[in-house]
């Protein structure tokens, strides 16, 4: 007999996603096994190279343990190597105990019929001499930065975007994406390549799965990430888009009694779709439902795994976020660079910051808030106080208020 689906409130959906995002309960504290654990639940922090504040994967890890030393960041990805960096649902930091997870689309990049994959295995064929001069100056004198390498292509890579014509970056990121190199360092940001069997460290687990089973293990961490989530949740989540044969695997995984299903639902607000929850999070539904809730107010990247799908962050919070960096400056709605507000269960607002180094002042350009925020002192006081604690992580020797701020705000931010 099939088990009833068990339904929950809008605001427990919240609260469990919030929870397995690390984003509520007591901060872990902010020690390299701290960090390293924090990533595993995660399964990836993306990467971005826009400094306006803070790069995103710094911010990512901030928004849930607080004030860190970043060096212990580096250390676990170029000392220990616990961690590396490579395509999930985009550019990301991993653990490298996944590696086998990641090794499946190593093996299968460049390897499709599509229009792309075919013209990709051309323009290789093609540009032997440059595939084996980059793989002959790394194996001999690596790590090394793109400009150690000449470009000795003898036809040209074209696209549409901003890859055209940079043929070392598009050697290198296509030898990136088929495992046979790695990122071992950086100087700001310009990347150091090596080869990958010199960069893993020894214990990196390197089993060839399954494709079947690679779903099977990544659906699983994609939905513990989230919560709770639909098919298509999880499809975006973690290695996105690389779920193969993915309904298949999630009634594999309820036959298994690995996932089951949950309705969410509040009178006549029922979510759409057939949702889904990871059962090794049931006691932790459990208790959340029983009142064990300990939130937070935090400010999120604009990258936030939290909030990286789109519809379902305005499905879940009501909350329609964008991001507006390729906006023209007289079109935005809110800014460059905008950190949503997380307080509690909810998302009541959003910053516009600016860290001007130059001055050691973080410019807090305006302050909105959501439609039926609330505007008492308590709430004030605790965007106030994440955005000083914001200043402290960035080494902001002031604050400096620019802009607009909602009424009910003022006394605590202005």
């Amino acid at each position: 007999m099939p088990h009833p689906v068990r339904t929950i409130t809008p605001q427990i959906a919240r609260r469990l996603a919030i929870t397995r995002q690390r984003l509520a309960g007591q901060e872990t504290p902010a020690t390299p096994d701290g960090i390293l654990n924090l990533i595993r639940d995660l399964n990836c922090v993306q990467i971005d190279p826009i400094n306006a504040v803070a790069r995103t994967q710094y911010l990512v890890v901030w928004s849930r343990l607080g004030q860190y030393d970043t060096e212990d960041f580096h250390r676990l990805l170029w000392k220990d190597r616990s961690l590396f960096e490579y395509w999930a649902h985009a550019a990301s930091i991993v653990p490298t105990e996944d590696y086998p997870i990641h090794a499946d689309m190593m093996r299968r990049y460049g390897t499709s019929e599509s229009e792309w994959g075919q013209r990709t295995r051309k323009w290789i064929a093609e540009n032997q001499e440059l595939y084996h001069h980059i793989l002959t100056e790394i194996k001999e004198n690596g790590p090394l930065p793109s400009q150690a390498f000449t470009d000795t292509t003898e036809v040209g890579w074209h696209s549409t975007g901003w890859t055209s014509g940079r043929n070392v970056n598009q050697m290198l990121d296509y030898l990136w994406s088929q495992g046979k190199i790695m990122v071992s360092g950086r100087k700001g940001l310009q990347r150091l390549w090596d080869l990958s069997e010199r960069h893993l460290p020894e214990w990196t687990p390197r089993e060839e799965l399954e494709r079947e089973v690679v779903v099977y293990r990544a659906a699983q961490k994609s939905l513990r990430a989230l919560g709770v989530g639909t098919a298509m949740h999880i499809k975006r989540h973690y290695i996105r888009n690389r779920y193969h044969n993915l309904p298949v695997v999630m009634k594999k995984l309820e036959a298994d009694r690995r996932i089951q299903r949950i309705k969410v639902a509040e009178a006549d607000n029922v979510w759409p779709g057939v949702w889904y929850i990871h059962t090794d999070d049931l006691p932790l539904l459990d208790s959340l439902e029983a009142g064990d809730w300990q939130p937070r107010t935090t400010l999120l990247s604009p990258f936030d795994n939290l909030i990286c799908d789109r519809d379902r962050t305005e499905l879940m919070f009501d909350f329609l976020f964008r991001i507006e960096i390729y906006v023209p400056k007289a079109k935005r709605q809110y800014g460059y660079y905008v950190l949503p507000i997380l307080h509690g269960d909810q998302i009541i607002g959003r910053i516009d910051p600016k860290m001007d180094r130059k001055t050691g002042r973080l410019i807090i350009q305006a302050v909105y808030a959501e439609p039926g925020a609330p505007g008492n002192k308590t709430t004030a006081r605790s965007v106030s106080k994440t955005i000083q604690n914001l200043a402290a992580f960035l080494g902001a020797d002031d604050i400096i208020y620019t802009g607009d701020i909602p009424t009910g705000w003022k006394t605590a931010l202005g």
